[in-house]
Parts: C-alpha cells; structure tokens; sequence
C-alpha cells in the first residue's frame, strides 16, 4: 500500500505580533464578521450619502478552544507534553493576553524617564498584530475584546481546558497609512478582493448579468412606454378639462352679462 496521504494539507489560523506567534490549537468552527460602510454623509438626503470616504470598518469575533488533553496523554518526552504536564493552556493563554499588553521593557524606561523630569509624548508603535486566516486574509487587527472561559484544571489549578472569545477590528491604510506594514496588507487585500470578484464574475456570473442587463433594459423600456402612455392621456384629459371649463366659464358669463343688461 503507498504510504501517501489523500487527506488535505490543514491550515491553521493563527495570530502573530513581531516574533510572537499565536497558532490556534483548533481552528474555530465559526468566524463572524460585521462590515459597516464609511459614508461621507450617512445621515443626509444627498448624493453624498451614496459616496465612500474610506473602506468599510470591520470586526471579526471568533472562538478558539485550548486543550491540553492529547498532549497530557502523548510522550511525555515530547516537549510540548511537558509543557502541557507543568503548566497546562496557561502559556497559550498567557501569549494571547500578551497581545493587549505593552512591552514591559518600555514602561520601565517611561517610568525611569519621568523620574528624571522626561515626558515621552508619543511612544514607539509596536509590531503590528497580524490576524491570519488562510493564504487569502491576512490583516492587521486590534485585539478589542478578550474573554476566557477556564473549564478545567489540574491539581496545582494550571488550566488545561478553556474557551477563549476574542473580537477584533481590522485595520486599514486609512488607519495605519499606506506606507506602513499594515497599511499595504490592507491595500493588498483591497486590490485583491476586486482583482479576485472581475477574474470570479466573468465565469460565475457572467450570464446572470447578461440576463439581468436584458431583463433591466426591458422593464426600462416598458416603463418608458408605459409612462410616455399615461402623459400622453393625461395631457389630453387636461386639454379636454381646459376647454371645457373655457366653454362653461363663457357661457356664465355671456348669463352674467344679460341679467346685469335687464337691471339697468
């Protein structure tokens, strides 16, 4: 028999900060993500409204599950096994809340600066945190929101099951700006994203929108007909209305006239 694999190769989503990389253990089994539009006037009854200053802002939720169960009953030669024996998730858990946490060596230094009468106005930027999600989606992200749910734990209380939901909001060249790292994936990702729907469309789509060109262009014609139609009917009710009111309004006159000519 050939010792050859027909399963596919798994990719693994992950989260990355500088050297720091966050591999989930599991991928989630559901990722949401919300996209809200960034109108120029979103609130106005003008053509502004239809306008888009900068790409939508994006937020993406997801859970990941931890559990040190296969690794505490494997080899433990393994380093991984150890690991998992000693401490359980709590390094993964701990690289996660990492990525909230400033570097530790910059607070000191803050710190020591403002003993001697120092003020950092503006600190060093940090690596950018990287979301990636496939070949396809890699985006700078802020982590917004970090909530763990621990389930079990081993005799000296290391957690070695958890739920870990996390929010994020992606962030854009208008965010970050175009020169910097984050700022071209998100460029990247733009250009990609209508490279990848004009290459998609002219296959998937292409007879649909032929249809649906015809069908649009049809149901304008018909309304057009139709509405030249019912102006044409309407001005001619209105002419009939017109002349029949000249007709009656002359004939009360020419009354009117006669009865004032008998009183005097």
């Amino acid at each position: 028999m050939s010792g050859l694999s027909t399963s596919p190769y798994l990719c693994k989503g992950a989260l990355c900060q500088g050297p720091l990389i966050i591999e989930f253990q599991y991928n989630p089994e559901t990722l949401t993500r919300s996209l809200t539009a960034n109108a120029v006037n979103p609130q106005g009854k003008t053509s502004d409204s239809l306008r888009l200053w900068a790409p939508p802002t994006e937020t993406i939720q997801l859970e990941a599950l931890l559990d040190a169960t296969d690794a505490l009953t494997g080899d433990h030669g393994d380093s991984s096994a150890r690991a998992a024996a000693q401490y359980g998730v709590y390094p993964a858990l701990t690289a996660l809340e990492l990525l909230l946490y400033p570097a530790s060596a910059r607070m000191i230094l803050n710190a020591a600066l403002a003993e001697i009468g120092l003020l950092e106005v503006v600190s060093a930027a940090p690596s950018p945190t990287l979301f990636v999600w496939g070949a396809r989606r890699v985006v700078a992200v802020r982590l917004t929101q970090f909530n763990v749910t621990e389930e079990q734990f081993d005799a000296a209380l290391n957690p070695t099951r958890a739920r870990v939901s996390l929010g994020m909001q992606v962030l854009t060249y208008e965010d970050l700006g175009m020169t910097s790292i984050g700022g071209a994936l998100a460029l990247r990702n733009h250009i990609a994203k209508e490279v990848l729907v004009a290459s998609a469309s002219k296959y998937l789509y292409g007879t649909a929108l032929a249809q649906g060109t015809q069908l649009a262009g049809s149901a304008y014609n018909s309304v057009t007909q139709t509405g030249g139609q019912l102006l044409a009917q309407g001005s001619q009710l209105a002419s009939s209305a017109y002349r029949s009111a000249e007709q009656t309004g002359t004939s009360q006159l020419a009354s009117a006239g006669s009865a004032l000519g008998k009183l005097f």
